[in-house]
């Protein structure tokens, strides 16, 4: 596998966000109104992230049975569990890799259920263990199509916030401040889309297992230059690439879509397991979360909070059916396979027959993969390894 030379960038500008972080810090949800926290010139800290990392160092095992016996099920999100865990436990990855003693202290807590429940509660606990505010938005959930009403329900509760904000932050309110983080988060959601996109070629110069790590900045950086800056230099090595006729993997035998979340820990062991076979997974519905076409900055507030409302996660059935359909078309995928999460329900998207009217609808293969996000004790390797190349011969 080829080593992406923007990685080097990727470590300066992500330690530079850690170390960085100072008062007043709002904690945000992934997919959470990042822009309108930074316009009141908030820090934003994404525990989501936190737990990604949890996951990636393999140490969320260590965590998860300090919430469990705080209360919490070992069923519900493995972030969740992680994450609270390893508070309760008083450690974090952030110590080893970035020189943090701690995760950021929070002056303000807000979260977005439009990926799922369980971030109300998670959110929650910190609030109390903080002794901060929380703000809750909540959006319509599971729609077909996001209607003016949905998106006038979602505006008028990013207006409910502004107020905290202010008490909070000791800064007034500044439309134009908010249309220009938005307008700069378009603008490197765009070159993230682009750099994505690139992989429509074969062979792509760019693979799912690579844009789990460089997605780093458009989670944490929305809203900034340094994002945008950043994503300017990713793209031009892909683009390099396909200019060049290079790909990630040589000869590409088969194609294929990565569906629900990643499995963090086992990233490595997968991308290798994947180039042994000759088999590009090429494009994702996780990395593709982070693309918010809607963001305009000439109306702020209803254009995130349609790009918000929008997303894959909060969609119905029949609409996510639809968006696979157009990403199988568009990537010319031969076959996808359907991470079933077993912590991670609202992000797993087999169990309710969708690998079924996908293979009818697109004429595409499917494979249904068990595992998790970050508890691998929901993971068998031997077991996934000999699933997926069997699948992958049997689409070549």
């Amino acid at each position: 596998m080829r080593t992406i030379e923007a990685t080097t960038e990727l470590k300066r500008v992500m330690g530079a966000y850690f170390q960085g972080i100072k008062k007043p810090v709002a904690w945000c949800t992934s997919v959470g109104p990042a822009e309108l926290l930074r316009a009141f010139g908030f820090e934003v800290y994404f525990p989501e992230n936190h737990g990604a990392l949890l996951g990636a160092t393999r140490t969320a095992g260590d965590y998860i049975p300090a919430a469990v016996k705080e209360g919490y099920s070992g069923d519900i999100c493995s972030y969740l569990t992680s994450d609270i865990g390893a508070h309760l436990s008083g450690e974090t990855p952030l110590k080893k890799h970035y020189g943090l003693k701690e995760v950021p202290r929070p002056d303000l807590i807000v979260y977005n259920t439009n990926q799922c429940r369980e971030v109300q509660d998670w959110f929650s606990f910190f609030a109390k263990e903080y002794d901060v505010p929380v703000f809750g938005i909540t959006p319509p959930r599971h729609v077909d199509e996001v209607t003016p009403a949905h998106v006038a329900d979602v505006v008028a509760q990013f207006k409910e916030l502004v107020p905290v904000c202010e008490k909070i932050s000791g800064t007034r309110f500044d439309i134009d401040r908010f249309r220009e983080t938005l307008r700069l988060s378009r603008e490197a959601t765009d070159l993230w889309k682009e750099a994505l996109a690139t992989a429509i070629n074969s062979p792509a110069p760019m693979l799912f297992f690579d844009a789990t790590i460089h997605m780093g900045p458009i989670v944490v950086l929305r809203g900034t230059q340094e994002a945008k800056d950043y994503y300017a230099l990713l793209l031009k090595e892909p683009e390099g690439m396909v200019a060049k006729g290079e790909g990630a993997i040589p000869r590409e035998a088969c194609r294929i879509y990565w569906d629900g979340m990643p499995i963090w820990g086992k990233l490595r062991s997968l991308s290798d397991l994947f180039a042994k076979n000759q088999a590009a997974v090429v494009a994702s519905t996780y990395c593709n979360s982070w693309v918010f076409d809607a963001f305009d900055e000439r109306d702020p507030f209803a254009s995130s909070a349609l790009a918000y409302t929008e997303i894959f996660i909060n969609r119905s059935e029949k609409a996510k059916t639809a968006i696979l359909g157009r990403m199988v078309k568009d990537y010319k995928i031969d076959g996808v396979i359907f991470h079933d999460a077993k912590t991670c329900h609202n992000n797993s998207n087999a169990r309710f027959g969708m690998p079924q009217r996908l293979k009818k609808e697109a004429g595409v293969e499917t494979l249904i993969l068990e595992g998790d996000l970050c508890d691998l004790r929901f993971y068998s390797e031997g077991q996934s390894h000999t699933k997926i190349e069997a699948f992958i011969e049997q689409l070549t």
